[in-house]
């Protein structure tokens, strides 16, 4: 099976590829710099020649809506095109557990672009993962230093690691087209703003984490329970202190 993934240098991107390799896939990475805001469509085809399936996993950490939908557009507009052309049998896409409830931001960007899959005539498959710890960790280490602390809102998740990402999309892009979506989250619930303190805890970082109901996440007002995902979710295997200890 020949495998094409978008976003082959990101955290989960490159994980992704490591999986379908094990599974004895033939992989076609795709960079920024190769991908398709860089390369021609002469390029992009010749990229998705013969290939089954197209693995989605670009990213981008900017938080403005606009910006967000920018990037997500330009590289998927020309995946979808590239990929119906070249009679791509699979399509999978890498979303996020709140999409539905977080109409703002960076999750209304992977929201429409849920729906511009949708539309496209490849049959498709969408995994949305609750917020890896990853992604947390960067994002609490990334807010500005000072004396008012880390502000954090206290909404609850299930945090997920990127290797459990990685696997489940490998899992979906090897396996026949879902027609729908799969939510990943961990076995684990904290509150995030419990969470950071572990996570600033563990990085020696002295700062306090201020609960603020009012702090956003990745462009969006977060209320309690719109970072969990639902009953029918998948669960994944590695907790907190699992993945603290293989860093």
């Amino acid at each position: 099976m020949r495998v094409v993934v978008a976003g082959a240098t990101g955290l989960v991107g490159s994980k992704t590829i490591s999986m379908l390799r094990e599974r004895g896939a033939d992989v076609v990475p795709l960079t920024r710099r190769e991908g398709p805001d860089a390369v021609t469509d002469r390029d992009l085809e010749r990229a998705l020649r013969c290939a089954d399936v197209v693995v989605d996993v670009t990213y981008t950490a900017s938080p403005a809506e606009q910006t967000s939908l920018r990037h997500f557009r330009s590289t998927t507009t020309g995946l979808l095109a590239a990929a119906e052309k070249a009679g791509v049998a699979h399509h999978v896409i890498l979303s996020a557990v709140g999409t539905e409830q977080l109409l703002s931001g960076w999750f209304r960007a992977k929201l429409l672009l849920e729906e511009q899959v949708r539309r496209s005539p490849i049959p498709h498959s969408i995994v949305r993962a609750a917020p890896s710890f990853e992604c947390v960790e960067a994002t609490v280490l990334a807010d500005a230093p000072g004396d008012s602390g880390v502000h954090v809102a206290p909404a609850l998740m299930r945090p997920v690691s990127s290797d459990d990402v990685a696997t489940t999309v490998a899992h979906v892009a090897m396996g026949e087209p879902l027609f729908g979506t799969l939510a990943i989250a961990g076995p684990e619930e904290y509150r995030l703003d419990e969470l950071a303190v572990k996570l600033l805890a563990a990085r020696c970082d002295t700062r306090d984490v201020v609960t603020d109901a009012h702090a956003w996440f990745f462009g969006a007002a977060l209320q309690q329970r719109s970072l969990l995902a639902g009953a029918q979710a998948r669960t994944s295997r590695t907790t907190f202190d699992e993945w603290l200890a293989q860093r």
